[in-house]
């Protein structure tokens, strides 16, 4: 199973190996609602779904799973997602095996879709939900992919605007 937000860094579930690993043709955007986790029914977030773009390497994290732990994974990606098969490239091997994804299509009901950057940043900095504020989210999905050696320019792009922003905290 192909990992490329939250499931880099909030690991749930039991997996037999994880490996850093990439998959080709998609791209991160933060174009799905949540109003399970990131937001609310009346004011859902925004949380990375991936869409097609052909020649683009998309880095995350590959898990080898018990059949078993889809039920959970399932469960945890049910806002609006579905599995899609794909094959995932490990990066320590180079190694290419069959896998999954969960992806949210633009016809699902909790689809926001592509909007300007620094309204996709506003509508982050203001949304939170039953996993916390959806802020966190960007920012722990942001530091997961410098990690990995990741440079997504979607994901830097809406740090960058957030950083900028007033928080409460702050």
């Amino acid at each position: 199973m192909f990992g490329y937000g939250s499931l880099i860094y909030k690991v749930d579930f039991p997996f037999l190996r994880r490996e850093v690993a990439s998959i080709e043709g998609w791209q991160r955007r933060f174009w799905q609602g949540s109003h399970d986790h990131r937001g609310t029914p009346e004011q859902p977030g925004r949380v990375v779904t991936l869409i097609p773009a052909p020649g683009n390497i998309c880095r995350g994290v590959a898990y080898l799973v018990e059949h078993d732990v889809f039920e959970h994974l399932d469960h945890r990606e049910k806002n609006g997602y579905q599995r899609i098969a794909t094959a995932i490239s490990l990066g320590e091997s180079a190694e290419i095996v069959d896998g999954v994804f969960y992806i949210a299509v633009p016809d699902n009901p909790a689809f926001l879709g592509d909007a300007p950057i620094e309204e996709i940043a506003a509508h982050i900095a203001d949304s939170h939900g039953p996993s916390g504020s959806n802020r966190d989210y960007l920012l722990q999905l942001a530091v997961a992919l410098r990690e990995l050696g990741d440079d997504d320019e979607h994901v830097a792009e809406l740090e960058r605007l957030l950083s900028q922003r007033h928080t409460p905290d702050s």
